[in-house]
């Protein structure tokens, strides 16, 4: 059973945060820790691993292995992949005619049946109690109904399981709010923060669908394909807004949030 989603930055300042406002945040994604702290596994979709242009993908190695940290920080560590729970949605998946792939490396199975992690997933992973996980991957080149519907057969999935289920958004937002970042300053990803935080905290995520491609693409994002995702899978049951946060001290917006599922 799905019994909640959190939506958590990946950017470094999270482990140390230099102001007020990241603090505020870093309270957030701590309190997604102590949330999930009584599930069986977590479902983490990260941008920042295997990129394809037009498939989706889902991690089938049974070991996932710290690799790639971000701006010199490392974040040393190994999990375990959730198999079976892997399997079940890599072959739902497939049978519902999505262009999703399975992903291993050097030996199907044991010792050397090895992934690496980046960032984007190493980050959000401190602030969970390490636990079995199925890592998967978005694909900013399929459309967004098919991600959409992605989700949603990824949450039927998650349903029909015994064991307690935690989704885990890896995202971070606008990538160009300072002169000083790698991408300059654009109007754009101030606008995709605020509306994102606005959608978030009304409950209005549907409303991600209708978003401007022209906004999401100036804006320099790396959430909204996974956030799709999180999209269907919510639409499988019914979640409340537990918590929310946002901070923006360097050049891309982070945000956090918590939803639990009702009853």
């Amino acid at each position: 059973m799905l019994v909640g989603i959190g939506l958590m930055p990946h950017g470094n300042p999270v482990l140390e945060p230099p102001d007020e406002e990241t603090e505020r945040l870093a309270e957030v994604l701590r309190g997604i820790g102590e949330e999930f702290k009584g599930v069986d596994s977590y479902v983490l979709i990260s941008p920042h691993n295997v990129r394809m242009s037009d498939h989706l993908g889902v991690v089938l190695a049974e070991n996932l292995v710290s690799w790639l940290g971000f701006e010199g920080k490392e974040l040393p560590g190994e999990w375990k992949t959730e198999g079976e729970l892997a399997k079940k949605i890599y072959e739902a998946e497939k049978n519902a005619g999505m262009p999703v792939v399975d992903l291993n490396f050097a030996s199907l199975r044991g010792e050397y049946s090895r992934w690496p992690l980046s960032w984007g997933e190493l980050i959000p992973l401190q602030f969970l109690e390490r636990k079995p996980l199925v890592l998967m991957t978005p694909s900013r080149g399929v459309s967004r109904e098919t991600l959409v519907r992605f989700g949603e057969i990824l949450g039927e999935v998650l349903e029909r399981e015994e064991k307690r289920v935690a989704l885990i958004i890896s995202a971070d937002h606008g990538h160009g709010h300072s002169e000083n970042g790698p991408y300059g300053k654009v109007k754009e990803s101030e606008e995709y923060d605020r509306l994102i935080m606005k959608l978030i905290n009304e409950d209005r995520l549907e409303e991600l669908l209708i978003i401007p491609e022209d906004l999401v693409r100036k804006a320099l994002v790396d959430s909204y394909w996974q956030m799709l995702i999180m999209l269907g899978a919510m639409r499988k049951a019914e979640f409340e807004l537990k918590a929310s946060a946002y901070a923006c001290p360097t050049y891309f917006g982070m945000a956090g949030a918590l939803w639990v599922r009702k009853g």
